[in-house]
């Protein structure tokens, strides 16, 4: 049941105690059980979904992988095998009322693929993790990998201007951890960095996870980046536009560029500085910087400047 939520399967909720999830397990078992709905196959399915759900959920260790890991990823690091070890069919039916009629163990083979008569299995909690079996099942539970990680790092434009190194600190497990982490120049927003096996520690002593770190990059006041290009706004007065002028860019590494602007700039123009936007990710060169020309209409004039405007007007302008 790679997709199964176990709390629903028994009708619990997640803070549930071990009581609470043993009186739901037994409210369902005693309405599904095998002896009670002969030949029901939905009924068997039931009985399989809850007692599946009932042997991760009764036991700590398992249940806190199931919590760590989700429904999918539990399965993909658990085999059904794994999830029943520890799990003692006949002293739970005993328990509710059921003796005899094939015992809670012939239940198991006949439903979750025992070996029946040709191998007689014993489950029991003893050394391993999730308990040990004579019948030569292999958790490999010691080479389970850790959870991974991901920390957001949050960076200016500045700073992926050149190839940066930042020190970071994270909580695992109740203490903090630092590590050094290189920022290649120009990487891109939500590109992740694995920093290989610094992420949670492995259950019973596997590989810890790795720790990705998300680069997320902050507003800038002034540029606007699309890819490795850097775009910034620069207002012209309406006499700059027609008769031109010289304008002063600032640059993402902090100069300071003199830029002429032709006589009869239009409002949106755009003028392109080559070389001056973030370095590219992979490679030598960098993206280019445009400065985006708003052209600004007054909106109040005195009448001087109204005069002069209506001179011009009447000159054609």
């Amino acid at each position: 049941m790679p997709n199964t939520d176990y709390y629903k399967v028994l009708g619990v909720s997640k803070s549930a105690s071990p009581e609470e999830i043993k009186k739901a397990y037994r409210k369902l078992a005693l309405k599904y059980h095998p002896d009670r709905n002969k030949g029901d196959k939905s009924a068997e399915t039931m009985f399989k979904e809850i007692s599946e759900a009932y042997a991760v959920l009764s036991d700590s260790e398992k249940k806190k992988q199931y919590d760590m890991f989700g429904a999918e990823g539990f399965h993909n690091k658990f085999s059904q095998e794994d999830i029943f070890k520890g799990f003692d069919f006949n002293t739970i039916f005993k328990e509710f009322g059921f003796e005899g009629g094939g015992g809670g163990q012939n239940i198991f083979n006949q439903f979750f693929g025992g070996t029946g008569g040709r191998r007689h299995c014993r489950f029991n909690n003893a050394g391993a993790p999730f308990g040990s079996s004579s019948c030569g099942f292999q958790t490999g539970a010691k080479h389970i990998k850790g959870q991974d990680m991901i920390y957001d790092l949050y960076l200016s434009l500045e700073e992926l201007s050149t190839t940066t190194k930042k020190v970071i600190s994270y909580n695992i497990d109740g203490h903090t951890e630092s590590v050094s982490v290189n920022v290649p120049a120009g990487i891109s927003e939500g590109k992740k960095l694995r920093l290989k096996e610094k992420g949670h520690p492995g259950p019973y002593g596997g590989p810890r996870g790795d720790l990705y770190v998300r680069i997320r990059v902050l507003d800038h006041p002034l540029f606007r980046r699309v890819n490795d290009d850097l775009y910034i706004k620069k207002q012209l007065k309406f006499s700059e536009a027609v008769l031109g002028t010289v304008i002063e860019v600032p640059t993402i590494d902090q100069k300071m560029l003199k830029l002429k602007i032709p006589p009869g700039t239009q409002n949106n123009a755009k003028f392109r500085l080559k070389g001056y936007g973030l370095p590219h990710m992979r490679g030598k060169n960098k993206g280019d910087a445009y400065v985006e020309i708003s052209v600004v209409i007054p909106k109040a004039l005195n009448e001087k400047q109204k005069e002069l405007v209506r001179s011009l007007s009447k000159e054609g302008l």
